[in-house]
């Protein structure tokens, strides 16, 4: 099966709680139901998906993640990319994700 680009536009939140530190994009809808219909089944543990991202410059291999309350897939950002293309919370990012 053809892995599946996506050309993916977000902001970038802040997961709530008392010693908050991890922040995410999440992926609309519309993409997040086409990348369950296509890849959904081959899903690894917490039913994420293996991926490949690039923001700026910068790329890395991570996993995306089903949230239970949207329906929608979360993607981690890490501070080592944040830090190297300049992001903050709240900051509206466009990243090309391509399924692995």
């Amino acid at each position: 099966m053809a892995k599946k680009t996506y050309m993916v536009r977000g902001k970038i939140w802040l997961y709530p709680g008392v010693h908050a530190s991890w922040h995410f994009v999440s992926i609309d809808k519309k993409q997040s139901a086409d990348i369950k219909e296509r890849y959904g089944k081959h899903a690894k543990g917490f039913r994420s998906l293996p991926v490949s991202v690039t923001i700026g410059d910068t790329s890395w291999e991570t996993s995306i993640f089903p949230s239970s309350s949207s329906g929608m897939y979360i993607l981690p950002l890490k501070a080592k990319v944040r830090q190297a293309e300049g992001l903050f919370e709240g900051d509206e990012v466009r990243m090309e994700v391509r399924i692995r």
